[in-house]
């Protein structure tokens, strides 16, 4: 990069210091998007923007918050600012601290704010963003014009030329879009919005501290750390209610607190609006607490720390949780259960949710709390099971199964008829009683944290699966929620309609 570029790019702080000094009575032109991979559209339509003013600014949305899927943006902010910068008609670059451009509009108040014809019909921008950012163009005394040239898509190029995934990923995916398109796929995610949904499950709270690492101890055989920060999220049944409510318009949730570090209000706050929280207080028990602590170095965590009394709950206790479930099962469409093995799910409630759920899925989570007494057959039926592959090896009493020889030791295990194993970077399988296997490769690219992904897959496939959704596209929307959770932190990330919608748009061109 030379240095008249590195002049040229801006973060908004010193965006909106250096138009103070240099803007005078020049019109300001603004433009904004991805811009991962410039081509002539893009070209052109900047050529037109910086005609409509004096000054040309474009800003870029950081990495950070690009939401084309996995593996995007396929070029990072600065060099993606690099690019832009070297064009000589740009007179500078902003790599905008905000998800939109709506923010940055109010701070630099452009005379005219730029985009692409493509966007002139906002019912072609599935985010809605651009009736946003109209209106903060207008609240700042500017206007948006919309220019007119040849269009393409970058999602496209790059899907074409640019290959994010190995060849045999993206060989699945070039013959999954000869056969699919995203309109069919968005319908399908649309259907699952009229279903009543009921999550039954432990509430987890997933906490992370950050340390520095300092070195052995000085008397002692242990490494010492220096406290950092912390961060928490919710978790558990929790997070796969707030994924949920991301799709159905009617999600409720039954989840036990404890008594003691009970963090109810973090809950409530955290939980979307369209969700009901149904909460039974365990006696002398705090809420589940799953304590993480991470080396910010290199991100690894070191150890995790529970706080949780796993005792089954039982007389009255056991009761009143029983006789909620079975009156909230019977006014929902589809039952959810999230089995993490902390002692929630008593015999008595499996029972009686095994004979009153319309439309049950089961999960049963193998974990460090639960040493691997947690399997799928302490259920004796569901409509749909999701499970991870190592709790399906746990269910079998073997490893270095077939994946054919592993689903047939779940369809030994339990009464059902469909079942989706997931296996991380392998991709998911999901079997069906009466049309056999269906096989989809992972989309994952970056793996940050592998928690909550998936609690994101069950989410996401419950409401497809009771729909009766094509399997091949179950499993393509599967892996591709489960990429983007990897790509967080934990559950700081909740599933969403519009955004999945975006992704699919773009994973599909």
């Amino acid at each position: 990069m030379t240095s008249i570029e590195k002049q040229k790019i801006f973060s908004p702080e010193t965006a909106e210091a250096w138009l103070n000094a240099e803007r005078k009575d020049q019109k300001l032109v603004l433009c904004h998007g991805v811009f991962d991979l410039i081509h002539p559209g893009h070209i052109r339509h900047l050529k037109a923007a910086r005609e409509l003013g004096d000054i040309l600014l474009v800003s870029i949305t950081p990495d950070r918050f690009v939401n084309k899927g996995p593996g995007r943006p396929a070029f990072t902010e600065s060099l993606r600012a690099e690019v832009i910068a070297a064009l000589s008609f740009v007179s500078g670059v902003v790599i905008n601290d905000s998800p939109t451009s709506v923010e940055l509009i109010k701070r630099l108040k452009p005379d005219i704010y730029a985009k692409g014809g493509d966007y002139a019909n906002p019912t072609n921008d599935r985010t809605g963003m651009i009736l946003e950012e109209e209106a903060a163009v207008r609240s700042a005394g500017g206007r948006i014009q919309f220019t007119e040239d040849i269009t393409f898509s970058s999602s496209e190029l790059i899907n074409r030329h640019v290959p994010l995934f190995s060849p045999e990923t993206e060989k699945w995916l070039s013959d999954f879009r000869s056969r699919h398109n995203a309109s069919e796929i968005i319908h399908h995610l649309e259907s699952i919005s009229d279903c009543k949904v009921l999550i039954i499950g432990e509430a987890i709270i997933d906490e992370y501290v950050f340390c520095n690492g300092l070195g052995k101890a000085a008397k002692d055989p242990i490494l010492s750390f220096l406290y950092n920060s912390e961060q928490a999220f919710i978790g558990g049944s929790l997070a796969i209610a707030n994924h949920l409510g991301g799709f159905c318009n009617q999600v409720s949730l039954l989840a036990m607190l404890g008594d003691s570090m009970r963090k109810e209000e973090f809950i409530r706050a955290s939980l979307l609006p369209n969700i009901s929280p149904h909460f039974i207080t365990n006696p002398q028990s705090p809420t589940l607490h799953k304590r993480r602590f991470v080396d910010c170095h290199t991100s690894n965590k070191m150890f995790e720390l529970y706080f949780m009394d796993d005792t089954p709950p039982s007389g009255r206790i056991e009761n009143e949780l029983i006789e909620q479930a079975e009156a909230l099962a019977r006014q929902h469409d589809i039952v959810i259960v999230s089995d993490y093995g902390h002692g929630m799910m008593t015999p008595k409630l499996i029972e009686r949710l095994a004979q009153c759920a319309p439309f049950l899925v089961v999960n049963t989570q193998a974990n460090s709390g639960n040493r691997g007494f947690n399997t799928i057959s302490k259920w004796p039926r569901a409509d749909y099971v999701c499970l991870a592959g190592h709790e399906a090896e746990l269910e079998a009493r073997q490893r270095h199964l077939s994946r054919t020889e592993l689903m047939q030791v779940i369809v030994d295990a339990i009464d059902c008829k469909k079942f989706t194993v997931t296996f991380g970077k392998e991709g998911t399988c999901h079997w069906d009683k009466d049309l056999g296997e269906t096989q989809v490769p992972s989309f994952a690219v970056k793996v940050v944290d592998r928690v909550g992904a998936g609690d994101a897959v069950l989410a996401i496939t419950a409401p497809l699966v009771a729909k009766g959704v094509n399997w091949e596209i179950v499993g393509f929307v599967a892996n591709l929620v489960g990429a983007e959770m990897v790509g967080v932190l934990g559950n700081s990330m909740r599933l969403n309609a519009r955004v999945i919608a975006k992704h699919i748009e773009a994973l599909l061109k």
